[in-house]
C-alpha cells in the first residue's frame, strides 16, 4: 500500500482522544506497559543487586524482557499491546494508527514508564534504577545504528508475524516469536549499546535517576529503526487484494 494512502487518513480531531475505545486502548496500554518496564527494569536491579557472573545476568534480563514482552503484547489485545514509541511509529508509518492516537499512546507509554521506575525505586528501598546507556569504547554513532539495527529486526518481526494479514502458519505465534526477538538482541546488544529498542524503556530509569547520560540515542536510533522497518514492510512485502477502508486500519 503507497504510504500517502496511510497519511490520507491519519488525520482526526482531538475529539479522538474522548472515544471510548481510545480511552480503552489508552488505559489497557499503560498497564501492559507499565508492567513490561516494571519487569524489565526489576530484573536489571535484581542481578545488581545479586552481583553475580556478568554473563549470567546479562542472559536472565534478556530471558526476563523476552518474557514479559510476549505476555503483555497478548495481554494488550485491545490497544495492540505496543510497549514501545518505536513500535508505535513504526505502525504509524505503516498506516495502522493514527497520528493523533500515536501522540497519546507516546505520552501514555512514558508516563507508565515512569510510574513502574518510581514504584520500583520506593520498593526496593531506595535503589537506584539503573539507566540504558552505552559501554565503554562504544561511540555515539556506533550507539544510534546499534539500536537502529536492532529495533528494525523488531519491528520487521512484529510486522511479519503479527501485522501482515498473510503471516500463514505464524499466526498466533507473533507475541512469543516478538518476545524472543527482543531477547535475542538483549543478548546480541546489551553488553554495547544495552539494547533499549524502546524510548520509554529508556526513560523511565533516565527520569528517576536524573541521570540523561547517552539518553538521547535511545530515541534516535529506535525512532528510526522502527520508522524504517514500518515503512518496508508495508510497502514492499505485505500484498493486499484492495485497498482497506481507514476504519479496518484503526488499530494494531
Amino acid at each position: 500500500m503507497a504510504c500517502r494512502a496511510s497519511w490520507s487518513y491519519t488525520k482526526r480531531s482531538g475529539r479522538e482522544a474522548t472515544q471510548p475505545d481510545v480511552i480503552k486502548a489508552l488505559a489497557v496500554e499503560f498497564i501492559t506497559t507499565f508492567f513490561f518496564v516494571f519487569a524489565g527494569v526489576g530484573a536489571v536491579m535484581a542481578t545488581e543487586t545479586l552481583a553475580g557472573n556478568s554473563l549470567v545476568s546479562l542472559f536472565a534480563v534478556a530471558i526476563a524482557h523476552a518474557l514479559v514482552v510476549a505476555v503483555m503484547i497478548s495481554a494488550g489485545h485491545i490497544s495492540g499491546g505496543h510497549l514501545n514509541p518505536a513500535v508505535t511509529i513504526g505502525l504509524l508509518f505503516g498506516g495502522h494508527i493514527t497520528v493523533f492516537r500515536s501522540l497519546l499512546y507516546w505520552i501514555d507509554q512514558l508516563l507508565a514508564a515512569s510510574a513502574a521506575c518510581i514504584l520500583l525505586k520506593n520498593l526496593t528501598g531506595g535503589l537506584n534504577t539503573p539507566i540504558i546507556s552505552l559501554a565503554s569504547g562504544v561511540g555515539s554513532l556506533q550507539g544510534v545504528v546499534w539500536e537502529i539495527v536492532l529495533t528494525f529486526s523488531l519491528l520487521f518481526t512484529v510486522y511479519a508475524t503479527i501485522v501482515d494479514p498473510k503471516k500463514g502458519s505464524l499466526d498466533g505465534l507473533g507475541p512469543l516469536l516478538t518476545g524472543f526477538v527482543v531477547g535475542a538482541n538483549i543478548l546480541a546488544g546489551g553488553a554495547y549499546s544495552g539494547a533499549s529498542m524502546n524510548p520509554a524503556r529508556a526513560f523511565g530509569p533516565a527520569l528517576v535517576s536524573w541521570d540523561w547520560t547517552d539518553h538521547w540515542i535511545y530515541w534516535v536510533g529506535p525512532l528510526i529503526g522502527g520508522g524504517l522497518a514500518g515503512f518496508i514492510y508495508e510497502n514492499f512485502f505485505i500484498i493486499r487484494t484492495h485497498v482497506p477502508l481507514p476504519i479496518e486500519r484503526e488499530d494494531f
